[in-house]
């Protein structure tokens, strides 16, 4: 087994465990210490914890790969791979008992995401791709939805406090005068992985930070899907736009995102 191969099947072990252990959390909020980093943007004990588990996990299996994390400091590798961890995406579903965070674990090298990983521990889902290798839910083949048109089916659409709140006004505007549904789960990840599995149709967000959206990205890609083309270093460093989705509506979804913001 290649060392991509190996790496792989390390993040899946890795995110179904990190899983378990975030889950029992859930399960026991009342006792979780909650703090508030900015306008709906929460991070609890059990972000950190679970984060610090997985980067434990990958210094014993791969100690000379580089770390990047949302909630402590990065660790500069020798080896030229790099992780980016999401201890728990949706931190504000999982502190307010709504049952929709994921674990995320991306490996980057060579200015490109290599593998993905995203595990969903309410419902058993693990989404998982690698470059060149495909994407797939559980072990089955994944791909995006083909022929179906915006006004049939649905878009994620992210915002957050790095951009101007009234930022997303004109895309779910653009959205609904096209006949689209639009979706939020506070989860871009998760959303992300959606679009993979052909349950939506894409994803919009003016800026999301590397850890929330490089896996995703990869499945999309390997799921048949388009991405627009970004340096994974570059997004790791300060983050970007992300527009994904199928053939059939990304070009759309680029002009809307074009509009809206005025690229």
């Amino acid at each position: 087994m290649d060392s991509l191969s190996t790496r792989q099947e390390f993040a899946i072990a890795v995110c179904r465990d990190a899983g378990t252990k975030a889950a029992r959390y859930f399960a026991d909020r009342s006792a979780l210490v909650i703090d508030q980093k900015g306008a709906q943007d929460w991070v609890s004990e059990a972000d950190r914890n679970v984060e610090i588990y997985i980067r434990e996990r990958i210094e014993e299996a791969w100690p000379d790969d580089g770390i990047v994390g949302e909630e402590h400091a990065p660790k500069v590798g020798q080896s030229g791979f790099d992780w980016v961890i999401d201890p728990i995406d949706g931190t504000t579903n999982f502190v307010n008992g709504i049952p929709a965070w994921t674990i995320v674990l991306a490996g980057v090298s060579e200015g490109q995401t290599q593998i993905g990983v995203i595990h969903e521990p309410n419902v058993d889902e693990t989404y998982v791709a690698r470059r060149g290798g495909g994407a797939t839910l559980n072990g089955a083949e994944m791909r995006v939805a083909s022929g179906v048109a915006l006004d049939s089916g649905t878009v994620s659409v992210g915002y957050s406090n790095r951009v101007e709140a009234a930022h997303v006004i004109p895309v779910l505007a653009a959205l609904v005068e096209r006949g689209a549904l639009y979706h939020r789960n506070a989860s871009g990840a998760l959303s992300l992985a959606y679009v993979a599995a052909g349950r939506l149709l894409g994803y919009i967000e003016e800026h999301m930070n590397a850890w929330d959206c490089l896996a995703g990205q990869l499945m999309i890609e390997e799921a048949g899907g388009m991405v627009e083309e970004q340096d994974a270093d570059q997004m790791i460093r300060t983050g970007g736009r992300v527009i994904a989705g199928s053939q059939d509506v990304f070009g759309t979804l680029v002009a809307i995102a074009d509009e809206a913001w005025n690229d």
